[in-house]
C-alpha cells in the first residue's frame, strides 16, 4: 500500500468517526445505524464495513478518542512542573470534570458509556491503566522528592484511582451526585494525606 493510499485510508477511518460521534450525540447510539453513518458521509454502508468491520468497532473508535483526549490532558498535567500534590490534585479534577462534562451532562453520550462498561469493552481497560499510569508518574515525582513517602508506588496509584472512582467514572460520577459523599476536594486531600510522610500532610 502507497502512502497516500494510507493516508486517504485514515483520512476516511476519521471522518466516519467523527460522522459517527455526532449522530451518537444526536439521536443515541442505539438508534444510529451504520446506514445512517454511510448516509451522511455519501457512501454505501458497504464501505463503511470496509473500514469497520462492525458498528460496535466504530463504537469503540470513537470511545477511544473521547478517552484518548482524557488520557492526553492528564499526561500533560502530569508533565508540567510544580509540587506533585498540586499536579496530582489538578489531574484528578480535570478527569472529574471532562468526565462529567462529557458523559454525564450528556445523556447519549452517556448511554454509548453504559453500553461500553456493559460490555467491558477493552478500551476502557486499557484507558483506566492509562490514568493510573499517569497518576503513577506523579507519585513517582512526589517520592524522589520526598514530598510523598510511597513504598510501591504502582500500588498507590492503583490505590488512588480506586479512592477517586467516584469522582472519574461516568456511571458513579452520575449515580453519586445526590448521594451522600465526600466533596472531590475532600477525597482529593485524603488521597494526598495517605501518600505524604508520615506527620506531614500537604
Amino acid at each position: 500500500m502507497t502512502l497516500i493510499s494510507e493516508h486517504i485510508e485514515t483520512d476516511t477511518r476519521e471522518k466516519i468517526l467523527v460522522v459517527a460521534e455526532r449522530l451518537f450525540r444526536q439521536i443515541g447510539y442505539q438508534k444510529t445505524t451504520v446506514a445512517d453513518i454511510a448516509k451522511e458521509l455519501r457512501m454505501s454502508p458497504a464501505n463503511v464495513y470496509r473500514f469497520f468491520d462492525s458498528k460496535k468497532a466504530i463504537h469503540e473508535g470513537v470511545a477511544r478518542g473521547l478517552m484518548g483526549e482524557v488520557e492526553q490532558a492528564a499526561q500533560t498535567i502530569a508533565a508540567g512542573r510544580g509540587p506533585a500534590a498540586s499536579r496530582l490534585r489538578e489531574l484528578m479534577k480535570t478527569v472529574h470534570r471532562m468526565n462529567t462534562e462529557r458523559y454525564v451532562g450528556d445523556s447519549k453520550l452517556h448511554e454509548m458509556v453504559e453500553i461500553a462498561m456493559q460490555e467491558d469493552w477493552d478500551v476502557c481497560v486499557t484507558h483506566m491503566l492509562s490514568i493510573t499510569e499517569t497518576i503513577g508518574s506523579i507519585v513517582s515525582q512526589g517520592a524522589a522528592t520526598g514530598e510523598f513517602e510511597v513504598a510501591d508506588v504502582p500500588l498507590a496509584a492503583m490505590c488512588a484511582c480506586t479512592g477517586m472512582m467516584r469522582f472519574f467514572h461516568p456511571q458513579m460520577i452520575a449515580q453519586c451526585a445526590t448521594k451522600p459523599g465526600p466533596t472531590i476536594d475532600e477525597m482529593i486531600d485524603f488521597v494526598i494525606a495517605g501518600l505524604s510522610p508520615r506527620g506531614k500532610a500537604n
